[in-house]
């Protein structure tokens, strides 16, 4: 039987050689428009680019197995529930997909057919994460919350640099290609990148313990589109990524050796009034994660599914809007309407359970798609952290109604959902 197609198939590879020490006024003009087609046809394209090494991005990971293989309690003290999960560690049972509480996504859900559907999830991700800040940010914001200093895990005296130069390496191959991509779009080739300067750019390698959740047809992570601008995705050492084309294909992600796949978020979708639609993906266990699994058992390696993921932002207090002639499309600024960007990200927090929303009504949160209080206790003081609501305790609300308990040895023991705390 012949396999299916996968990311490296239908997608073509762009190298960025020849652009990186030209200005985006200066690059190929024909290479510019070919991104933005590619965005605009898919929503995702590849890249390869010689700053973004190899061995760079198995050392990344090789720190990451290690420490999400530390047992809860030590990582549960690098969590920041106070600051959205912005920084630091985010727990498994934390994060709900968009599409468990979203009206509009679960009726786009209900129409993909066939081998393009989604596995629909019931309730929040199996994922751990980890966000790291990567890049300059603004000495004076109206959103501090989005641009706090970084957390280091006690133990790792060489965190900071691998991540800070793995994060730095991804965010600029990101930057080219928004320069690029400007200049395709008919913006000025500085547009987007001026945008991104000083943004809450975040290294976030999502983290699934393939011991406990290793079993076929798990959702590690839901049917969901990203937030931000552009996501960048380096290589992971287990499959199980899908995205899907504009054209509603479903398509296992495959990147090939010394290149990137960068797909776009909520925000790019917002700066060209829908042209390029935010991509949605997922992450699930396959036959192909098994096998992966089994062979890393045979090898005595780690079983910790680490994504190698950065997602570029506009800058907190930058505006989001149509830009140039995207603002000129019938219904674009009534679709699109002016918002600063760091309003638009704490909204789409909320929408996912990382954020928390004052004063709900109970009915609301019984039947309008309102989340659920979080599973960590929202204030956490720096160097400390609750862990109220990880126990699965019988009086406890479960995430989209499925219980589960975290474990010591640092995973998410059974099920969809880790019970959330009332």
């Amino acid at each position: 039987m012949a396999l299916e197609p996968d990311s490296a198939d239908v997608l073509p590879v762009f190298d960025l050689t020849s652009v990186l020490d030209v200005s985006p006024n200066e690059a190929n003009p024909e290479l510019c428009v070919s991104i933005a087609n590619c965005l605009h046809e898919t929503g995702c394209l590849l890249v390869r680019d010689p700053r973004v090494p190899a061995d760079h991005n198995d050392r990344f990971l090789d720190i990451l197995e290690r420490y999400f293989g530390l047992p809860v309690d030590r990582k549960i003290a690098d969590c920041r529930p106070g600051l959205d999960y912005q920084v630091g560690v985010t727990p498994c049972g934390t994060e709900v997909p968009r599409c468990v509480v979203d009206s509009q996504m679960q009726v786009q859900l209900r129409q993909l057919k066939g081998s393009n559907r989604a596995t629909v999830p019931t309730g929040a991700d199996l994922k751990w994460r980890f966000m790291w800040r990567v890049g300059e940010r603004p000495s004076v914001t109206q959103f501090p919350e989005l641009n706090a200093e970084p957390v280091v895990p006690q133990g790792f005296p060489e965190w900071s640099s691998v991540m800070d130069g793995w994060g730095a390496a991804l965010l600029g191959a990101a930057t080219t290609v928004g320069g690029l991509l400007a200049r395709g779009l008919g913006l000025e080739g500085s547009e987007l990148q001026d945008l991104m300067a000083q943004g809450p750019h975040l290294l976030a390698p999502t983290a699934s313990d393939l011991d406990c959740n290793g079993r076929l047809g798990a959702v590690l992570a839901g049917y969901h589109y990203d937030l931000n601008l552009i996501t960048v995705h380096g290589r992971s050492r287990f499959p199980g990524l899908y995205v899907w084309l504009r054209d509603g294909r479903r398509v296992a992600v495959r990147i090939p050796p010394g290149c990137l796949l960068m797909q776009a978020g909520k925000q790019l979708e917002w700066l060209t009034g829908g042209y390029i639609m935010a991509g949605m993906h997922e992450v699930v266990v396959t036959e192909a994660t098994l096998a992966a699994v089994e062979a890393a058992r045979t090898a005595g390696r780690s079983t910790w599914r680490i994504s190698s993921t950065v997602f570029t932002h506009c800058a907190s207090d930058a505006v989001l809007r149509p830009l140039g002639r995207f603002a000129e499309q019938p219904g674009s600024a009534e679709a699109y309407p002016a918002i600063k960007a760091g309003d638009q990200v704490q909204g789409e927090l909320e929408a996912i359970c990382l954020r928390k929303v004052a004063a709900v009504p109970a009915a609301a949160v019984a039947g309008q798609g309102v989340c659920p209080p979080s599973p960590v206790a929202m204030k956490t003081e720096p160097g400390s952290a609750s862990t109220a609501g990880l126990s699965g305790a019988a009086n406890n609300t479960p995430v989209g109604g499925v219980t589960g308990v975290l474990k010591n040895d640092g995973s998410c023991a059974t099920g969809v959902a880790i019970s959330a705390a009332r």
